[in-house]
């Protein structure tokens, strides 16, 4: 192949990407200007709330139990190769917190949440619901995309709170109930070793989580093309554009607040 077609062919491909990045960044930008100017629409803000604050308890809940347990017989299996044991509760409690409660709520609101926003807007659109509602001097932005984005932005990290205290729970049934461990000294291990700036990270980490999670479902949404199959294509790739996001932003918030 020519180098020099191969060369055009790369730079297609990143102004491509550019664009793209420059799109989502001024969607963002849109949404939070409409989130601070009114008018405001409180029953859509509520109804946020319910769908991706209470309405996801359960899938949280279940994923992070189920996490904390498997995560205390994996440090448990490993640390008995060393005579380490003992360090369960810490390692269970700092991976909560740190890593695993943030990322797979974020991964559990993308694949929840995301992909509902985007399904929804997209439908709407199609139907010429959103068209409907600029007739009716309605923005878009402010009526669909703002409230959805703003209850995510506050209850995702509730979520993620919520998350970490079932996940360690989880762990401490199982070292307590099938790894032999004293319950006072477990808990005792636990509060003693995490640190204010780990619950602070996570709570971070799920407000930004939260937000990517409701910005893609909007964006795409908004973006979808006609018929079933743009419904369907814009459902797929906001959730894939969700995930990798999510994982890209806990690598950097990662590094902001452990790299010290």
């Amino acid at each position: 192949m020519n180098p020099l077609s191969l060369l055009a062919r790369l730079g297609r491909a990143v102004l491509v990407a550019l664009a793209a990045v420059g799109r989502v960044t001024l969607f963002a930008v849109d949404t939070f200007s409409h989130m601070l100017r009114p008018p405001y629409y409180p029953r859509e803000l509520a109804q946020a709330f319910l769908q991706v604050g209470w309405l996801s308890l359960p899938v949280v809940g279940l994923t992070a139990i189920f996490t904390g347990a498997a995560l205390a017989l994996q440090i448990y299996a490993g640390g008995a190769r060393f005579n380490a044991e003992a360090v369960v509760p810490q390692i269970v409690a700092i991976g909560m917190v740190r890593e695993l409660g943030p990322v797979l709520v974020g991964l559990m609101i993308a694949a929840r949440v995301t992909s509902s926003i985007a399904a929804e807007i997209a439908t709407m659109k199609v139907t010429e619901q959103i068209d409907a509602l600029v007739t009716l001097s309605t923005h878009p932005m402010k009526y669909l995309v703002a409230p959805r984005v703003l209850a995510a932005l506050i209850t995702v990290p509730l979520l993620v709170g919520i998350g970490d205290i079932i996940g360690i729970a989880g762990g401490y049934v199982v070292a307590t109930q099938n790894l032999g461990f004293n319950p006072a000294a477990y808990l005792k291990n636990t509060v003693d070793f995490l640190e204010l700036r780990d619950v602070v990270s996570s709570l971070v980490k799920g407000c930004a989580f939260g937000g990517i999670a409701a910005l893609m479902g909007c964006y795409y949404g908004m973006q979808s093309g006609r018929g079933a199959q743009g419904v369907g294509r814009a459902t797929k790739s906001s959730v894939e554009a969700a995930a990798v996001l999510i994982l890209a932003a806990n690598f950097v918030l990662t590094g902001v607040f452990f790299s010290l």
